[in-house]
């Protein structure tokens, strides 16, 4: 074959007969076609429009003499091409398979590619149609913009596969540290049971030696009781053994004797060991001793929700500001971008309380956070967003209303008492040194809120401080 020509036979076809054009001509609307075909178009009964648009045509067409001469040197190169063997080629997939004419136009209504008979059909009569060509154009465009889509959506696919990716490797450093610090926590109490049972065992062999002491003591005391006892009998058995008048001149002298008071051996008490004081309620005694080494905080600093530029203690009860922003995934309960963590326990009900160490931290806020709150922007921490919080900034004390309400207080407080009554609405804030009250908060709690703390210093962490803790048993009377 010689080539493929039907590109070039497209563009030189008449829409109607499908046929290279004779006698061109062209309609206003830019459209072309053979005279003949359009004069016998208009003449079947229609209006005078035009058979691709559908434009009505009140002009006259006008003859292309471009389009002729194009035509024209078309066919003599075919003709030059069938001398040699040459044949037009056209894919079949142009082809209408009802009608065999080639798909020019398409229909907007049916989505579908037809010839120009099948424009002329009822089943696509009164449809709108385009060439082919702008369809073509058209559907690129919708395609480029299903494949932008598509890409953004896998975009946020791998950045989310990565995000999987970085949390699978973020697990198992928390398991690790939990590893660890449970390890610690729990050789502390290992060794405080063990020097505990090192103690007691100490006290017992101290008592135990004490009293055998004692009672070796009392057994060289009888013994020498005995002995002396023994000769007493012992002289007694000879002297009655005698005969005469000596019985006589002795009995006197060993009388005196035997007659010398001896008390009674009487064993005196408390001469055991006490086991009771050492196994009785052993596991209670011991865990009443424990309390000094177990401290309690009443907030536990929940590491999931700190912004990545936060550092956290190793017990989660204190939280300072750094410059460096840690790699930590980006789950929906981390605060990020603003410098904020949350205590792990919320509330919806009952009394809490907890005190908060601010020292001499230059920036900070504590409180209560609501469960909706924003987490990943930047919001001011008011009233109206969630917050029921005291401020401090700038070295000024806010409450967090709308707008802010400045507190005058007479003293910088170490410590920040926060008290919250989830039944009352309340939320309260104290100076713990002399309970001076600082502000409160009269809002319904209608959905869970957590601890929250905001610091924005380096130098000194926000500490919850522990409470005080003891063991006792209830008595019935």
């Amino acid at each position: 074959m010689a080539g493929r020509l039907s590109l070039q036979e497209v563009d030189l076809s008449c829409p109607i007969c499908c046929e290279i054009f004779k006698d061109p001509v062209v309609l206003k609307c830019s459209h072309s076609f053979c005279s003949q075909c359009l004069q016998e178009y208009w003449r079947q009964g229609r209006s005078r429009d035009c058979p691709l648009c559908r434009t009505q045509s009140l002009d006259d067409p006008v003859p292309s003499l471009t389009l002729k001469n194009l035509c024209e040197s078309y066919i003599e190169e075919s003709e030059g091409l069938g001398e040699t063997g040459g044949e037009l080629y056209c894919d079949p997939g142009e082809m209408c398979p009802l009608h065999g004419e080639r798909l020019k136009l398409f229909c907007l209504l049916d989505k579908e590619a037809i010839c120009v008979v099948c424009h002329t059909s009822k089943k696509h009569k009164q449809h709108d149609c385009c060439p082919v060509s702008e369809a073509v154009v058209d559907v690129k465009e919708k395609m480029k913009s299903a494949l932008i889509c598509l890409q953004e959506k896998k975009d946020a696919f791998d950045k989310m596969k990565k995000n999987y990716e970085d949390t699978v490797a973020y697990i198992q450093v928390q398991a690790r540290f939990v590893e660890r610090r449970t390890r610690e926590e729990f050789e502390k109490l290992r060794s405080f049971l063990q020097a505990e049972e090192e103690a007691r065992m100490d006290a017992l062999k101290m008592e135990e030696e004490q009293r055998s002491r004692a009672m070796m003591k009392e057994i060289e005391k009888i013994t020498r009781d005995i002995t002396s006892v023994s000769e007493s009998i012992r002289a007694l058995e000879e002297e009655i053994a005698l005969e005469g008048i000596s019985v006589l001149h002795k009995c006197r002298k060993t009388l005196a004797r035997s007659n010398c008071p001896i008390a009674d051996p009487v064993m005196d008490p408390g001469a055991l060991i006490d086991v009771a004081k050492y196994v009785g309620s052993l596991s209670f005694h011991v865990w009443e001793k424990m309390h000094k080494i177990v401290k309690y905080t009443p907030v536990t600093l929940d590491p999931n929700t700190a912004a990545p530029w936060l550092v956290l203690s190793d017990d989660l009860t204190s939280v300072c500001d750094s410059d460096e922003k840690q790699k930590l995934p980006d789950n929906p309960e981390r605060y990020d971008p603003d410098t904020g963590v949350l205590g792990r326990e919320g509330f919806t009900s009952g009394k809490r309380s907890w005190d908060v160490c601010v020292g001499d931290n230059t920036a900070w806020v504590v409180g209560v956070a609501k469960t909706s709150v924003q987490r990943k922007e930047k919001v001011s921490s008011v009233l109206k967003n969630g917050y029921l919080c005291v401020y401090f900034y700038h070295k000024m004390y806010f409450a967090g209303t709308s707008p802010l309400t400045r507190l005058n207080l007479k003293r910088n407080p170490q410590r920040v008492r926060v008290q919250l009554d989830c039944d009352k609405g309340r939320v309260s804030f104290y100076d713990p040194l002399d309970n001076t009250h600082i502000y409160t908060f009269k809002h319904a709690i209608t959905e869970r809120v957590f601890p929250y703390f905001w610091v924005g210093c380096q130098q000194c962490p926000l500490t919850v401080e522990p409470l005080e803790v003891s063991v006792k048993a209830t008595e019935y009377c």
